[in-house]
Parts: structure tokens; C-alpha cells; sequence
């Protein structure tokens, strides 16, 4: 069903937005203070391309920099990307049709309007990698699976 719906969303305008959002992150990337800015751009562009089958995530290991860059970003561009995916969501939202695609705009907004300290993730049902390597997982100290000891027989 995800398939189905990212078929969809890329005929009906989900191609154009991530080829906007990468353009910008290009552009961006042209000088090398935009870089940082850049890169976020193209992991939106990503995400905004296939947003069915993913889900945003925390980054555990983001510190004071991403906070930083995050209210930088918000004033200069997150509240009116954050605005557009909005209205586009409503406007989609009047017919049932558009409703899955709605949603997908709404799950670009938290991404839209702070876009460091955050993780493009997977979703998988049963599958620990849908949360990150980092926060569970074998091999992970914080992990209660890894403090697990394994006997074998013989």
C-alpha cells in the first residue's frame, strides 16, 4: 500500500517538490557557509520524494549546533516552507482522494521546520533498524539486548 500511495504522491506533485528542495540544496551548496544548509535540503528532497514508508526520528547525538543551525533555519526559510506544506495539505485535504496526500505534507512539516537533529528513518514492522542503529540494537551498550548473554550449549 505504501508503494501504491508513494506512486501517487510522486505523480501529483511529490517529483516537483523534491526536485525544488534539491535544486535549492545545489544552489545552496555553491558556497561553502551554504553548505550545511545544502545538505539539509537534499535529505528533505528525499524524503519529500518517497514520504510513505518513512518517519522522522530524533538524532540521540545532536547537540547545541543543531539547535542553533534550526532556529537560523527557522527564521530564514522553515516557517514558510513549514506555511506552504500547510496549505497545500488543506488544499488537498477537500477531496478524499487527497487525503493520503494531505498527510504526506503534513509529515514534511516537522522536517520542513527544523531540519537538523533529525533522522529520515524507515519504518519496518518489527524491524529495529526503523529506529536507528543508535537507539536499539544489538551491539549498542545503551541497548538492553546487547547486555543479554548468550550461552551456548556444549
Amino acid at each position: 500500500m505504501r508503494t501504491i500511495f508513494n506512486i501517487v504522491w510522486v505523480a501529483f506533485g511529490g517529483l516537483w517538490l523534491a526536485a525544488l528542495y534539491a535544486a535549492a540544496g545545489l544552489l545552496a551548496c555553491l558556497t561553502i557557509i551554504g553548505i550545511p544548509v545544502g545538505i539539509a535540503c537534499l535529505r528533505i528532497a528525499g524524503y519529500a520524494l518517497w514520504p510513505f514508508g518513512r518517519t522522522l526520528v530524533d538524532n540521540p547525538d545532536a547537540g547545541a549546533p543543531s539547535l542553533l543551525a534550526n532556529i537560523a533555519w527557522v527564521l530564514l526559510a522553515g516557517w514558510w516552507l513549514a506555511l506552504g506544506h500547510l496549505t497545500t495539505a488543506l488544499a488537498q485535504a477537500a477531496t478524499i482522494v487527497g487525503i493520503p496526500l494531505a498527510i504526506a505534507n503534513v509529515k514534511l512539516i516537522p522536517v520542513s521546520l527544523f531540519p537538523y537533529g533529525k533522522r529520515i528513518m524507515r519504518v519496518g514492522i518489527g524491524d529495529y533498524r526503523s529506529y536507528g542503529p543508535e537507539i536499539v540494537g544489538p551491539g549498542n551498550p545503551r541497548s538492553r539486548r546487547s547486555r543479554e548473554h548468550v550461552v551456548f550449549p556444549g
